[in-house]
């Protein structure tokens, strides 16, 4: 059984079977040629062909099975399909994109009326266009960022103001003790400080959707295209990579569908570039505070900032002996516009938010205990300077003071480690309520952003890229994206501070 993009292999009673995406055929009759190209006999299904007659167009499938020299016919009809006489005959292809572009030239017909579909073609031309496609992405991302900021403010404020009035309430009604430290200074000040950024994460995840079921963001993926060929590889690694901008987890594996597996290693490498969804509080913790009139310029660059790296990185990859090869062409074919369904949209947005608490609940959770234990002992009282904690944040400060980061600022790296959400925990516990204004300025701010962006993902991502790519890749992630990550927040303090 292989799920890939808009394409569905399963065999059954010794037939191999391919669901193919009515409204992605290209895309799919691609795989289906390089199954006739090598003597595979299969047997194609339709899917979604009602949305196809939908936009008034039509599919002669008898006549493509006859093309094909295979059985297609649609999902629902499968037993009759499947009952009919097997018509596979080997093809002589030359060309997998000429012979599929043939075949549906032969069977496709649009629309009768087509200034829809002219329009939209219209619409595309500019969308993709190398020189106006580019600026258009970064306003609709600015706009993005904006909102999440704007609208998310208010709510982040009711609820950051709401924790403050549970531990006021909590150190009147309770006595003092380690019970009602660890409850207050631990698990409230800790969750509260990841809780109050879940308005935020909701917005942008709800506008990020928007621009997934609209078809926008597939345009995004096509006009990085461009990109990723100059380096070597094609858009569908691009796919991946903006699956890392929600969790790198889910990335790495979405990176299976690539079949060549240099180009499949080289971008899960890539993933732990992007901005994953458990970084973002950190950034708006600090791009609020510091950069108050630039906010969603700061998270454009952050964004921007990985994604330019991860190609620099493939840049110098696909020149070592391990990653070598001539380049090799994709077509894509971009899905149709359409109204984004509200029942697609909350479901994807309630997965992205689930997986976030869920995060919350057990490993910011139990990250904060244990952040609140190495505070509170061995003196028995939230005596940061002789901790536990200080003594570990001391030993590591001689390495990272050259960043211009303190011993709290260096734990609160070494809690991000199976968490980037256990830093607003950990600052939380360690600064109260003036987490950055209290010890950060805006240059050291930006070095700490830099930092969380390129030191190596969570553990979980760490242990799918083992699974997926090998200890040897999951070990060279490790160290590269550490050493990379001190080294830019080294130039970045050292240079600024002769500039500031």
């Amino acid at each position: 059984m292989e799920l890939l993009e808009h394409t569905y292999f399963y065999e059954e009673n010794g037939i191999l079977i391919q669901e193919v995406d009515s409204r992605h055929l290209e895309e799919g009759l691609l795989k289906t040629a390089e199954l006739l190209a090598h003597h595979t006999p299969v047997v194609v299904l339709l899917t979604h062909y009602s949305d196809l007659l939908r936009t008034d167009h039509r599919l002669d499938y008898k006549l493509l099975s006859q093309l094909l020299g295979v059985r297609v016919g649609l999902k629902e009809d499968k037993e009759a399909v499947l009952a009919e006489p097997d018509t596979f005959r080997p093809q002589q292809i030359d060309s997998l994109e000429g012979f599929v572009h043939g075949a549906l030239a032969e069977t496709l017909q649009h629309a009768p009326n087509d200034t829809g579909h002219a329009l939209w073609e219209k619409v595309d031309k500019v969308l993709t266009n190398r020189w106006v496609g580019f600026p258009i992405l970064l306003v609709v991302l600015y706009l993005v960022f904006e909102c999440t900021f704007t609208i998310g403010a208010y709510p982040q404020e009711w609820i950051a103001g709401g924790v403050d009035s549970l531990c006021e309430l909590l150190r009147v009604k309770m006595p003092a003790g380690w019970l009602s430290s660890l409850i207050i200074d631990g698990l409230v000040q800790g969750i509260g400080a990841v809780l109050s950024f879940v308005p935020n994460i909701l917005i942008l995840f709800i506008l990020l959707a928007l621009m997934e079921d609209t078809g926008y963001m597939a345009r995004a993926a096509f006009l990085m295209d461009k990109v990723m060929h100059a380096v070597g590889l094609h858009g569908r690694s691009f796919i991946p990579m903006l699956v890392g901008f929600g969790c790198n987890v889910p990335a790495i594996m979405a990176a299976r569908s690539i079949e060549n597996t240099k180009d499949r290693t080289l971008t899960m490498l890539m993933i732990p570039f992007m901005s994953c969804s458990a970084r973002i509080p950190v950034y708006m913790l600090f791009v609020a505070a510091f950069f108050p009139g630039h906010k969603a310029l700061m998270m454009m660059a952050m964004y921007g900032i990985g994604i330019v790296l991860s190609i620099l990185f493939a840049m110098v990859m696909k020149r070592t002996r391990w990653f070598r090869q001539p380049k090799s062409d994709y077509v894509s074919e971009l899905p149709q516009y359409h109204r984004p369904s509200m029942k697609e949209i909350c479901l994807h947005v309630w997965d992205r938010l689930w997986d976030y608490l869920q995060k919350i609940g057990t490993v910011i959770l139990w990250a904060s205990v244990i952040i609140w234990a190495l505070t509170y002992f061995p003196t028995g009282s939230m005596d940061l300077e002789h901790s536990y904690l200080a003594a570990i944040g001391q030993w590591t400060e001689p390495v990272m003071r050259p960043l211009g980061f303190d011993w709290k600022m260096s734990v609160c790296l070494l809690t991000g480690l199976p968490a980037k959400e256990a830093i607003i925990s950990t600052m939380g516990i360690l600064y109260g309520g003036d987490a950055a204004l209290s010890a950060f300025t805006p240059l050291t701010a930006f070095g700490f952003m830099l930092f969380v962006l390129l030191y190596f993902p969570c553990i979980a991502t760490i242990a799918t890229l083992r699974r997926e790519a090998g200890t040897g890749w999951a070990l060279f992630t490790v160290v590269h994206s550490l050493m990379l990550a001190w080294i830019l927040s080294f130039i970045v303090y050292q240079i600024g501070s002769l500039i500031v």
